[in-house]
């Protein structure tokens, strides 16, 4: 097993998770207990040309990295990763022993990046580091293609020479297929490396294939503790080094991989945010990036047979590098269906005409607060909206539903609802069998900001907005919490968003609606982060 080394990016792939925000001390105490792990290679985190913070596993500067280090281990290697575009070569200083020994530099299949991204591999080549080379997205490239890039990287004679699963998708048959292509024609002095991804739960197998593999070539495998990464994450060191350690030779000290997760990853567990799930299944089936389908999951509308659909029709060129408008405007397609609304739109704007308007979202405020807003309603008499939900004590005379998702969730409860009940459908959705429901099109209530494009309560404001409402009450606006159990009155609406995803749609809404104050008179009855200055009830009340 000598020619087997085991590489833990944890401080780089782990960090999409965080920010690669894992603290100053966590830093240092994660790579020394890699070191203490004999894990053959430390990959630090990344070499950005970003402001330098030292909380952050982003480094603008070589030297930056060295007080992180501690006393080196001299069997193990220390490395860092430059994507682009790449820091200037000012910032990387000869290499001297005192900080990383190596650099991985990533690239995406043109002939432009490919070209600097050897060029740049000379010049680190030159200053002492060993270089990795690392393509992205290897399974995209042709066998053509991959042969001439081969060619290319013989002349370099870099340290490593990598198979990046970017997507997810390879199977055994595919990975020995591409090592054997790759060991034919590479330079016997080249290490292959293997970068995986675990959308199909197959990294730790695909390993293990590598491992038995009858082969001189030097290889290094890449891991992560806890397989932290973003996803469905990677393969995990403490599991690759455990078996290493009981199928050929006692090699790795695992204990220090797991105080790794017990005192300076749990924390970033608290919530799952990698692993395995069926959305980045469907990515990789589709041989997608995963961020398309994270991009979908975070929208909360559409049910995973949608995604599916979504995600098929991504043409090929699209697939390997996340295109967010694209994937915005692909999901925007799938979602519209015109409908002529005008006779409906006049027949609201009638039955609003002369009334208060309360409109209820599904925040635990409106049960925390739910006398408020009886009394309100007892006072006001207002035409009452709930959004995406039927509420159990609130007598409500219209549900507003532009949300497959929670039409699907909603759909036994509201067709068993009062006949007086009236409900407001967007055109992507199919009719309730009730005569008391209208269609209005999707496509005119969206908004302009990608991150809320078509929030159900923002859209209903704008439905209202374009009917000439001048004043609107609301209540369960609360907006939203990191701690997604506080997001919601009942538990079956809670769903699997990203923090920074649910960080960003507070602040969305918050611009919106100040956006909308322009045009109407809103007024919040209960607890909310969207508004510092509530109505004061008592003028109501």
């Amino acid at each position: 097993m000598e020619n087997i080394k085991i590489l833990d990016c944890t401080l780089r792939d782990g960090g999409y998770v965080n920010d690669w925000n894992f603290g100053n001390r966590s830093i240092k105490k994660i790579i020394e207990k890699l070191s203490q792990s004999h894990v053959d290679i430390i990959e630090c985190g990344f070499l950005r040309d970003v402001p330098f913070d030292e909380n952050r596993s982003l480094y603008d500067d070589v030297k930056k990295l060295h007080p992180f280090l501690g006393k080196k281990n001299k069997d193990t290697i220390y490395v860092g990763m430059i994507d682009q575009p790449y820091i200037p070569l000012k910032k990387i200083v000869k290499c001297d022993g005192s900080s990383i020994d190596g650099i991985r530099l990533t690239f995406h299949d043109t002939e432009k990046e490919i070209r600097e991204a050897l060029e740049y591999g000379k010049e680190l080549m030159n200053k002492g580091y060993k270089v990795f080379i690392q393509p992205v997205g290897i399974t995209s490239y042709s066998d053509e293609g991959l042969l001439n890039l081969i060619t290319k990287v013989n002349k370099l004679r870099p340290y490593a020479f990598y198979i990046v699963d970017t997507l997810g998708i390879m199977y055994k048959n595919d990975l020995f297929r591409l090592f054997h292509l790759i060991d034919r024609n590479l330079e016997p002095s080249i290490h292959i490396g293997f970068h995986s991804h675990n959308n199909l739960q197959l990294s730790f197998s695909n390993a293990q294939e590598l491992l038995i593999l009858k082969t001189k070539r030097n290889i290094i495998i890449d891991s992560t503790v806890f397989g932290m990464g973003r996803g469905a994450g990677n393969l995990c060191t403490e599991l690759i080094t455990h078996y290493i350690n009981e199928s050929t030779e006692e090699k790795y000290n695992t204990i220090p991989l797991l105080e790794i997760v017990d005192e300076h990853l749990s924390r970033f567990f608290h919530e799952p945010q990698w692993g395995y799930t069926v959305p980045y299944y469907l990515a990789a089936i589709n041989k997608c990036h995963p961020n398309y389908a994270s991009f979908l999951i975070n929208k909360q509308t559409i049910t995973v047979k949608q995604i599916h659909s979504i995600l098929k029709q991504l043409p090929i060129e699209k697939r390997d590098i996340f295109d967010k408008k694209y994937i915005e405007d692909l999901y925007i397609s799938y979602q519209e269906k015109y409908v002529d609304d005008s006779e409906n739109l006049e027949c609201l704007r009638n039955l609003l005409d002369g009334r208060d308007i309360l409109v209820l979202s599904p925040g635990k405020s409106l049960a925390r607060e739910k006398d408020t807003v009886r009394n309100f309603i007892k006072l006001k008499n207002p035409f009452v909206i709930s959004v995406n939900f039927l509420p159990e004590d609130i007598n409500v005379d219209a549900v507003f539903i532009s949300n497959l998702k929670r039409f699907e969730q909603w759909k036994e409860t509201l067709e068993n609802s009062p006949e007086t009940t009236l409900y407001i459908l967007t055109s992507n959705l199919l009719t309730l069998k009730k005569q008391s429901s209208i269609i209005v099109n999707y496509s005119n209530l969206l908004i302009s900001s990608v991150t809320i494009s078509d929030n159900a309560g923002m859209m209903l404001l704008n439905l209202l907005n374009s009917l000439s409402i001048t004043t609107i009450f609301l209540a369960g606006f609360d907006g939203f919490s990191v701690d997604k159990t506080e997001n919601y009155i009942h538990d079956e609406l809670i769903n699997n968003v990203e923090k920074e995803a649910l960080l960003n749609k507070n602040e969305a809404i918050s611009n919106y609606i100040s956006s909308l104050r322009k045009d109407m008179e809103i007024h919040f009855l209960t607890s909310t982060i969207y508004d510092s200055e509530r109505m004061k009830l008592s003028i109501y009340l």
